[in-house]
This record gives C-alpha cells, structure tokens and sequence, in this order.
C-alpha cells in the first residue's frame, strides 16, 4: 500500500510532529497501527472521551486516564518509553492555546531523546507557526478507477446476496460513468453513494448519475462559492447559435475520452450582448456532454482577510479538478478579473491564480465564460491559448427569432403552430432572446387577465411596447461589435 509505505518512510525520517487531514479516521487509525506494527513502536490515541490508551493491541488499554489536552500532553513528554502518539481532534486545542502549542513544541524537540511521533489526526488542522518546522503533512491517497470499481461491485454483491442473488441491472457505458462520478471521493464517501445508488432500485441507470454528482458535490462542501446547477439544458432549448454548436460536438469525444496527441478543449469565452443566450448556452454545454455543471459565484469569493479571496478560489478551482469531468461556468468574468486600484491587488492575484491553474490544470475542466464588457477584460486571459475560442454571441436574426419565440411558447404548453411566428419575428427585430421571452410572458399574463386565450396580436403588442436594449444602448452594442468583427468567431 503506498499509504503505508509513505508514512513508513516519514516516520523512519524521523519527524517528531506529522499532520493527517481526512474525514476518515478510522482508516487513518488502522494505517498508523500497522506502520508502528512495521517499526515495532507502541501505538497510543488521545481522545477528549477516551483519554490516552494503547490501539495497537487486540483490546484497547488504557495508559492514562486523562482527558484534559495539556495533562495528556505533560503525560507524553515525561514517559520515557519512546511511541507514537495520535492526537484525535486536537484541533480546538491549539487556537489560542500558548501553553499546548509550547508544550507539542518541547516534545519535538525532545525527539532525539525520547523518539516519539505525535500524529495530529483531524478534519482540518492550522499549524500555529511555533511548531510548523517539526511537521510533516501526509495525505491519504484516493481511490483510483479500479478500485472504485471492485468497490461499485461490492456493493452490488451485497444487494445481490440481500434479494436472492438477483443480479443488478446496468450497462457498462453506465457503469463506467458511475466509477468517473465517484472520482476524487474517499473510500467511504464512495463506498455510501455507490450503495445509495444500487439499494434504491437495484439498478445503475443514467438517472442515478446526477443525483450522485449532488451527494458528491454536497459532500466536498463548498457551498455559497460554487454552486452545483441542476437544470443544464440541452441546445434544443437554445435558438440559433449553430456555429457555437457545430463546434461544441467535433470536440465533445475527446473531452470526454481524451487521446495521446490531442490535446483536450480547453475553454471558450461567450461575448456578446445581455440576454443573447450567453447562460443558457453555458448550460446547454454541460447538457450537450453530460457532464455536471459548476457555476462560480464570485462576488462570494471576496473576503474582507488579505489572502482569503484567493483561497477561495484556489480551493473552488480544487474542487472543478475533484469533479471532473466537467463544464466550470464563469458568469460575467469580467466583474471579478478587472484591473481595480482600490482592491489593493486582488483582482491581479485572482487572475494569476486562475492563470496559473489554466496553465497546470490535468483534469478535464473545461471553462465556459461569459462577459458582456470585453474592455474591462484583462488581455492576458483573452490570448489565444488561454481558451480555446471566443464566440461573439450577437443578437438573433429573423429565423432565430422564430424558433426563440416557438421555444418559449411550448415551454409554456402553447401551440405555436396556431400563430403567425413569421410576423412576430419580423416585428421583434433588435430584440434578444431574454426580450423574446419576456414579451411572450407578459402576453400569457394579458391574456390571463382578460380570460382569453393567446393569439398573434397579444404578442405584438407586448412587442411593441418594449424598447429592447438595442435600442437603449445602441452606442455601446455598436463598440461591441466593431471590436468583434475579425477578432471573435460568431456562434450563430
């Protein structure tokens, strides 16, 4: 097991303090009995329920009674018998907490005397900077595809066993999607989706897979930054927008079964005016390969702490890696990325920490972001190689107009074979998609009120009482499109 063997090799490097952060302990616990086994030290745990006693026996023994932090510490540093000595949840125990860290301290550098390996074992653990030369950080490993996938297997053994050997029903394009889902997950977490999705109906169907990708999503916890969208909509709820297809399908296999030689798509940048379908296109990305959809929030990024912004996104963009594959949605890039004096430099070290995972980023991520405003873009992020395109999403022609106002009418069980769409697309030119469906929204709620039923000129005058936002700034969206025009592909 390279687990065992690298703590082995910690241990034998003789470290007095090592750090483990995981959710699974008891895996921990079993590992560091085995390595003190290996290197036949006596192995003891610390608890504020248990106290300190002895694991590495067949019954546990207990060593001293305590369960005061700075007694069972005092009790470690004077035994003179050399051991390693896990600390279960100390964590609470060295925030402002002198005479703890001043005691973990002494212990190392009493190492040489007396041998002993503090472990601290906890979900998360900061090192106050007192102690931080004497520790060594180890993480334990994941599991890879084919051990998730005797694990899936397991599983299915015991629901097999529990319902008088009937077999679970799967395929294994299936089958195989389910091991991708559960990539990035511990053992245990894997173990309990795994067993959520077979006991249930005892069958691993397509349907499974987003449900699991929530659970999974949820478990890594990082709500309020990242949000795990649910509703990714296929390009058939999308009008127009067939070159940005077109392009989305050449490259959708060898997103999802990357090959030696070719390199894996990258990113896109969807410009273009507000309410173009620039979102729902981001969607429908993740729709169209069938892979989750991350959203980035980040106005939740920022924090008032100098380095904490950054984190957040470091630890957001770790987490896109965890759920690969998958679509990373960036709404309105250019809020959060453009150059700001009064931020005192964080927008620049947001970029650069993007920029550098960009560059270094293994997993198949791929990006989608979106802006209305390429003049507050940083030019580092729009060069070619960054992404892999940037689409110009301008507004509908006359035929988009017409499947966008047929989209909506049957999203909203209207028939749109008994109206006149060819008029109603001629009538709404300068309008974008969101205007579209606002105005056929607004013609339900009339028709609502009135107690009859929608027709051709409900809708034409909801349409023309708009001014459509080619209209209100038809200055800015002029600007926009002279800068696209031979700088951008148009994704329609």
């Amino acid at each position: 097991m390279p687990d065992l063997v690298d703590l082995e090799i910690i241990m034998l490097s003789r470290v007095p303090i090592i750090v483990i952060e995981t959710f699974e302990e008891p895996r921990a616990l079993d590992l560091i009995k085995r390595a003190g086994m290996k290197l036949q030290k006596p192995v003891f745990s610390w608890s504020v329920t248990e106290g300190v006693q002895r694991i590495d026996l067949a019954h546990g023994v207990p060593e001293h009674l305590t369960t005061e932090p700075d007694a069972a510490l005092v009790h470690i540093k004077q035994t003179g018998r050399a051991g390693v000595y896990i600390l279960c949840d100390f964590h609470p125990f060295l925030c402002d907490a002198p005479k703890n860290v001043r005691l973990l301290k002494e212990i190392a550098m009493g190492h040489d005397e007396h041998h002993h390996t503090l472990i601290l074992l906890s979900h998360a653990l900061d090192i106050p900077p007192e102690i931080q030369r004497y520790c060594a950080r180890m993480d334990l490993s994941l599991p890879n595809d084919e051990q998730l996938m005797h694990l899936v297997k397991e599983e299915a053994s015991v629901w097999s066993s529990q319902n008088r050997g009937a077999k679970v029903k799967t395929d294994n394009q299936t089958l195989s999607k389910l091991v991708s889902n559960l990539r990035g997950l511990t053992y245990s977490d894997a173990r309990r989706l795994a067993r959520g999705a077979i006991f249930d109906d005892g069958a691993i169907t397509a349907s499974d897979l987003p449900e699991l990708n929530r659970a999974k999503f949820e478990l890594l916890g990082m709500e309020g930054v990242l949000s795990f969208e649910y509703d990714t909509s296929s390009f058939a709820d999308v009008g127009g927008l067939n070159g940005l297809k077109e392009w989305l399908s050449k490259r959708r296999d060898y997103f999802l079964n990357p090959r030696a030689g070719v390199d894996s798509p990258k990113g896109v940048l969807l410009l273009g005016v507000q309410g173009g379908g620039k979102s729902l296109a981001a969607k429908a990305v993740a729709g169209m390969w069938g892979v989750p959809l991350l959203r980035l929030d980040f106005s939740a990024l920022y924090n008032k702490y100098i380095g904490e912004t950054e984190k957040n996104l470091r630890e957001s963009l770790a987490m896109a890696d965890t759920l690969a594959p998958c679509v990373l949605w960036l709404d309105e890039i250019e809020k959060a990325l453009s150059v700001d004096a009064s931020d005192n430099g964080t927008s620049k070290r947001l970029l650069g920490a993007l920029l550098t995972w960009m560059a270094e980023r293994r997993q198949p991520v791929f990006l989608v972001a979106t802006s209305n405003d390429i003049s507050r873009m940083p030019p580092e992020l729009v060069r070619k190689g960054r992404l892999d395109e940037i689409f110009f999403v301008d507004l509908p022609s006359e035929v988009v107009r017409r499947d966008i106002f047929s989209i909506h009418l049957r999203k909203r069980f209207q028939n749109p074979e008994g109206l006149d769409l060819d008029s109603l697309a001629r009538a709404s030119d300068g309008f974008s998609g969101a205007e579209i469906e606002q105005a056929v929204v607004s013609g339900l709620y009339r028709c609502q009120a009135e107690a009859v039923e929608l027709d051709t000129q409900h809708l034409l005058q909801e349409i023309a009482s708009t001014q459509p936002l080619s209209i209100v700034m038809a200055e800015r969206l002029a600007e926009l499109r002279t800068w696209a025009a031979g700088r951008t592909v148009a994704a329609d």
